[in-house]
């Protein structure tokens, strides 16, 4: 894995540390950095199952920047050890090792997106705030992780009627990723099991709604 990141310009260099430092705020403090053509793409989870049972949806929020042309990487590293380099404004110093979350190994389709009716960057952030202070009364003084797990689990994996019918967690995602700037019309596209929210500072993603329950028998073999 090489030791940097060669990204366009020192603004875009600041830019890509800004993001990782939201990230490494998060539940998942980590990162995955995916660059070719001239774009760096930065995408975290702020939030993501961890194990069987966990009913935690997976939403990814990604940022993408400008970066050298020749930049061409996969890699998945700790947000908070994403640094500046000291001899190029325009360059990140990257871990000496990397990581392997499950959500990383989850990818959306990059064509065959078809627009949906827009949302509004301000129901986001009301519905955003609504959910954490839902999380924070909810949640027992001296909870475990377990339990802080599933009072979070089920507060951002609610569907709303506000949000399309998505979780309350892409509302959360971009608000925990400061992609809320003020009034602006959210744009929704979908590919399959798949859902974009863009805005202008980022894009949220999210899949689903899974399936959940037991699926109708099927008779097998031959019968009279």
């Amino acid at each position: 894995m090489s030791d940097r990141l060669l990204l366009a310009d020192a603004d875009s260099a600041v830019d890509a540390l800004t993001f990782a430092r939201r990230a490494s705020l998060l539940a998942e403090d980590a990162v995955r950095l995916q660059a070719s053509g001239g774009v760096l793409a930065m995408t975290a989870a702020p939030l993501a199952p961890k194990g069987l049972g966990d009913s935690t949806p997976t939403v990814l929020g990604m940022r993408t920047l400008h970066a050298d042309p020749e930049l061409v990487c996969d890699v998945v590293v700790t947000a908070s050890t994403l640094a500046a380099s000291d001899d190029d404004r325009r360059a990140l110093v990257l871990p000496a090792t990397g990581l392997a979350p499950a959500w990383a190994g989850i990818s959306a389709p990059r064509g065959g997106w078809a627009d949906r009716p827009d949302l509004d960057a301000a129901t986001l952030a009301a519905k955003a705030q609504h959910g954490i202070a839902q999380v924070a009364e909810t949640v027992p003084t001296d909870a475990g992780e377990d339990v802080v797990r599933a009072v979070r689990a089920r507060v951002w994996g609610e569907n709303d009627d506000d949000l399309a019918g998505l979780p309350l967690g892409v509302a959360f995602a971009a608000f925990a990723l400061g992609f809320i700037s003020g009034a602006e019309p959210v744009r929704v596209r979908v590919s399959g099991p798949w859902t974009r929210l863009s805005l202008s500072r980022g894009h949220v993603l999210v899949r689903g709604p899974l399936a959940t329950g037991l699926t109708a028998v099927r008779r097998t073999g031959t019968h009279a």
